[in-house]
């Protein structure tokens, strides 16, 4: 027992109150106070905006200093001391720690807070909230808008002086795009960050089908999409962590091998989520030291703004490049593991959810925004339009009415007889009263009957949301689609199903046999080669997450070209590319290597196809976005890379084939569904500077959207309406499949004939692809997208497609005959 003593007010004869407490009752209580601050006060975040407190004020008190994205940078010193004196009384120190973290782009991946000055590094912290400047950032804006419209309920400040947010309106998903991590009293939060184009299409097909099933939604969010880039390998623990909310996943750097004078050298341009450069060049010089990695000669890091991440490790003579990176990957933190565990606060209570009940929760926040929304803006229109009202009475008797106010003794009595008068209530009497003369004109009449009738139709659209729950979700999915519009980035790491087949000290170029082989090019960039010799089946072309969009027959230690939209071929070994199993149906690119570590590219500048590098042969086929149609003869320099065509101003090539016969069937198809094919023989070959020729003739402000080469047998077409001025990726727009032969052949250069009829609010061909059947087509992820049964009207409408559909192709065996790319 333990014993405390209070002064009381009691009479002089007693001088002290002694209370006997158990002290192991008070620690219980304390401790169990103390749990709760931790929990809802500070380390989880809320489902709903996925903010924790303090990051929830600090864009609430920027919001209200107004530092919006067009204005002046302050010092961060003063945003600190406006939070902390105002709503977070906790140290200015986790105050400025939460705002440099929403400033770090390696840390958020859709950043809320535009840093000026040292904000920091993945292995060094940022200089001092003195010396550092922010403000809010675009996507900020986003998190707060609306919030002066009773968007949210709001609570008293620990001082019960003023009132805070106890939730941001939340435009976009911020919780599963940036994730979190905290570390409460009995359980912490691990969250993995997430593409946001990704994410908002899912909540879109969550709001058109609320009964979609987790693997619907995998669809379209196949992983997370780290900030930093680099690879995920294996995905089986992602799909664990979204139906149970744990889960783990391996992450692996991004590197490749390249020439250094003499020697050979690792090359690493991203790094693990989380992970420093300077932690893993201090690991590798501990495991040097103690010999347990041997073949290093050097490592320097080359780090810079304008190049980004670049650790360059040196390699001795006489050691396979391949065979230490895979050590590295074993022995240092280039492969770390990421423990998903998805705890947040939901209704004020900690729980761990899966991806759909998250997105869910995000949903039910957005209807309840958008709801209170409308209503407060309904209300405020309602106010505007009754005093309008009594406006107009007042205008078209306004004689009267001066002589009601000149002949009343006061202002009150004003009031009252024009109340009576003119039926008038309080507000109406008082906004006549103080009404300017300046009003008093026939154009402010006009102008009041204008706005009478826009205020009329505006609060008839806001009642129609509050009456129509359909009209409500199809509002929530537009403004979504609006964010994503805005907001949203390319997806930057590549998902591997495995790590693909290792390559070891074992497998030098000199102990490989130069069997056949196939090398391949999917639609999101990975290249692989099978392990035998074995042919490509007619089935198959498409893996769990992607599409296989070229093929060629070649040598393991032979070597391959890769067509770009820049009219290059760019020389690739084959013995470079991971061998995968072999599988006559259906190659797994899963294990493949992205193109990026292997060739370098320039900015904006794409891979097409590959190429079999022949001498001899019909030769290749290009289509370039302008129009123009060349063959070039089979031409191979000792080169690394060489042009294949010379490019106009503003032109690149959109479609690259090699042909088998040079008797294929060439197809055009523009932006305005336009078809056009003819004989490739039609086509008089030229050489490399050669600029081509009229391909199809084109409307003006058109655009080649597809060309590709195929024999017409069993060929489809595949076309994807929607609108010019949505935000490539975000819209899935309206897609149609077609028996090729629906449509007639013409001569070049001329228009062609329609391949898709445009439906209302649509203008353009989004996508389009033509080759053999079946078609199989894929998302900008990865993901697979079903595409509708094939139609006999060639120049019909298309159906709402599930997801924006990024690329296709057919078999993969007609791939290798010689099939056209969509570029």
């Amino acid at each position: 027992m333990a014993r405390r003593t209070t002064k009381q007010d009691v009479p002089d004869d007693f001088e002290e109150h002694i209370l006997d407490i158990d002290v192991g009752d008070e620690m219980r209580a304390s401790f169990l106070e103390y749990a709760y601050s931790v929990i809802y006060s500070r380390a989880l975040p809320d489902a709903r905006d996925g903010l924790k407190p303090v990051q929830r004020r600090i864009l609430y008190t920027m919001n209200d200093m107004r530092l919006l994205p067009d204005r002046g940078h302050v010092k961060s010193a003063r945003v600190v001391g406006e939070v902390m004196g105002r709503l977070h009384p906790h140290g200015d120190g986790a105050i400025y720690d939460a705002l440099v973290r929403m400033a770090q782009p390696w840390s958020m991946r859709l950043p809320f807070v535009d840093g000026h000055g040292n904000f920091g590094s993945p292995d060094n912290g940022p200089a001092a909230m003195r010396y550092t400047e922010c403000r809010m950032g675009p996507a900020a804006v986003a998190m707060t808008a609306s919030i002066d419209e009773d968007t949210v309920d709001f609570r008293p400040n620990y001082d019960s002086r003023e009132l805070e947010p106890s939730v941001l309106p939340a435009a976009i998903p911020n919780l599963v795009v940036n994730g979190a991590t905290g570390i409460a009293v009995g359980m912490a939060t691990n969250m993995a960050p997430h593409n946001l184009v990704e994410v908002v299409q899912a909540l879109r097909h969550l709001v058109k089908h609320p009964k979609a099933t987790l693997d619907d939604l995998m669809r379209f969010i196949p992983g997370p999409d780290l900030p930093g880039g680099g690879k995920i390998v294996g995905l089986d623990g992602i799909r664990d962590a979204y139906e149970s909310g744990r889960g783990t996943f391996r992450m692996r750097a991004t590197a490749r091998v390249e020439t250094m004078g003499r020697r050979k050298g690792i090359v690493v341009t991203e790094m693990p989520y989380g992970v420093g450069i300077e932690k893993v060049i201090e690991r590798i010089k501990v495991l040097v030291q103690s010999k347990k990695l041997q073949g290093i000669s050097d490592v320097k890091d080359l780090t810079d703004m304008a190049n980004g991440t670049r650790l360059v490790i040196e390699v001795k003579n006489g050691f396979h490049p391949e065979a230490i990176l895979e050590q590295l990957y074993k022995l240092t933190p280039m492969e770390d593991t990421f423990g998903i565990n998805n705890v947040c606060l939901v209704d004020g209570q900690p729980r761990t959810l899966g991806l759909k009940e998250l997105l869910e929760v995000f949903l039910a926040h957005r209807f309840d925004v958008v709801r209170r929304r409308s209503t407060f803006r309904r209300d405020k229109k309602a106010d505007r339009l009754h005093l309008v009202d009594g406006l107009l009475v007042a205008l078209l008797d306004i004689d009267e009415v001066i002589e009601v106010i000149r002949t009343s003794d006061d202002r009150p009595a004003a009031r009252e007889r024009l109340m009576s008068v003119f039926e008038l209530s309080q507000l109406q009497a008082d906004y006549i009263l103080e009404m300017q003369l300046g009003r008093l004109t026939r154009f402010s009449r006009l102008e009041l009957e204008k706005e009478q009738e826009t205020l009329r139709r505006e609060i008839e659209e806001l009642q129609a949301i509050l009456d129509d729950d359909a009209l409500l979700r199809r509002v929530v999915s537009d403004e979504l689609a609006e964010v994503a519009k805005t907001y949203g980035t390319p997806r930057r790491t590549v998902l591997l199903e495995s790590a693909g087949t290792t390559v070891t000290s074992s497998a030098v170029p000199l102990e490989v046999a130069d069997d056949p082989c196939f090398a391949y090019l999917s639609a999101t960039g990975l290249l692989a080669r099978s392990s035998s010799a074995e042919a490509p089946g007619s089935g198959g072309g498409r893996t769990n997450h992607d599409v296989v969009v070229s093929a060629v027959a070649t040598t393991a230690r032979g070597e391959v070209g890769v067509l770009t939209s820049r009219g290059r071929v760019l020389r690739l070994g084959v013995l470079d590319l991971p061998a995968i199993p072999p599988s006559a149906n259906d190659p797994n690119l899963q294990g493949g290597v992205p193109l990026s570590e292997l060739l370098s590219l320039d900015a904006g500048e794409r891979a097409l196809a590959l190429t079999a590098l022949r001498a001899d042969g019909p030769g290749l086929a290009l289509g370039t976005r302008q129009g123009v149609v060349k063959r070039v003869n089979p031409e191979v320099l000792a080169k690394d890379e060489w042009e294949v065509i010379r490019l106009g101003d503003g032109d690149e090539v959109v479609g690259a084939v090699e042909l088998a016969t040079g008797t294929e069937t060439l197809c055009f198809i523009t932006s305005d569904a336009q078809l056009l094919h003819f004989g490739a023989d039609g086509v008089r070959p030229q050489g490399r500077s050669g600029g081509g020729m009229a391909g199809v003739r084109l409307a003006a402000g058109q655009r080649v959207v597809f060309f590709g080469a195929f024999d017409a047998g069993d060929a489809v077409v595949v076309t994807s309406s929607g609108s010019s001025t949505a935000l490539p990726g975000t819209e899935p727009g309206a897609v149609k499949v077609a028996p090729f032969t629906d449509y007639p052949g013409k001569g070049r250069a001329t228009g062609g004939v329609r391949a898709h009829r445009f439906l209302k609010g649509e203008d353009t061909l989004v996508f389009a692809w033509a080759g053999p059947g079946p078609a199989r087509a894929s998302a900008a992820s990865g993901a697979p997208v079903d595409l509708p049964e094939p139609t006999g009207r060639r120049d019909g409408s298309g159906l709402p497609g599930s997801q924006p559909i990024a690329a296709c192709a057919g078999p993969v065996a007609s791939l290798v005959a010689g099939t056209g790319v969509q570029g």
